[in-house]
């Protein structure tokens, strides 16, 4: 698949510079001021086209090695930053089920697809409440309620009225990755921007933040099926 980094997507905030993102499907997401002109966005993508391209073909040479999803005994499916084996059984209830493996009913092969995502969101939900919950209180955030979501080029957002949005696919990642995004969102509680008072914000909570962003950076892709 080729791509137009001159023809990005565009999403303008109240932020103070331009921002080049290569999204989990390749595609160049641009985050720009207000205020910014297209000859300056057009400008920047401009400057870094090398760096867009090499990003981009790393985020489809790591797709490109993952086959879509077959749902068939042995395959592998990942959960907190585990790998589990899929068995397919002739049980009923539950329709799936995490035992040291995803025991999938045979009866639900048909929609198994969907049975999974019901199963990541129903996870999803108990994970972020709680991890939420948990440095909220320890470090006096103050929230609306989270929310997940379905986004597949975002993984978490916080809206003005103070909800907190998670992909169910985050679910997916090591817990210290899912606790680097609960703390990025609840950061923007008290610095809506990413300004280096937000990021002060976030590395007093997690010292190794940056390491945690960059491993989700690069092994995000992995996360973003079906």
């Amino acid at each position: 698949m080729a791509f137009m980094p001159l023809t990005p997507k565009i999403i303008r905030s109240r932020r103070k510079t331009i921002a080049l993102v290569v999204q989990p499907n390749g595609e160049l997401l641009v985050r720009a001021p207000q205020r910014a002109t297209l000859k300056q966005i057009t400008a920047m993508v401009a400057q870094h086209a090398d760096w867009i391209a090499r990003k981009q073909a790393q985020v489809l040479a790591a797709r490109a090695a993952f086959a879509p999803r077959q749902f068939v005994a042995g395959e592998k499916f990942p959960f907190l930053g585990e790998s589990y084996s899929l068995q397919l059984v002739n049980a009923e209830s539950p329709v799936l089920d995490l035992n040291g493996s995803f025991q999938l009913a045979r009866s639900a092969l048909g929609r198994a697809e969907q049975v999974f995502e019901r199963w990541y969101r129903r996870q999803a939900r108990q994970v972020f409440t709680g991890r939420v919950g948990f440095y909220a209180g320890k470090y006096g955030f103050d929230y609306a309620r989270v929310r997940i979501s379905s986004a597949r080029t975002r993984w978490g957002s916080c809206s003005p009225k103070g909800s907190l949005n998670f992909t169910w696919r985050l679910v997916m990642a090591p817990p210290e990755i899912v606790d680097y995004v609960v703390v990025h969102e609840l950061s923007h509680l008290r610095e809506h921007n990413h300004s280096k008072a937000f990021w002060t914000q976030v590395e007093a909570i997690l010292p190794d933040y940056r390491a945690r962003r960059k491993w989700l950076r690069e092994n995000g892709g992995l996360f973003h099926w079906p």
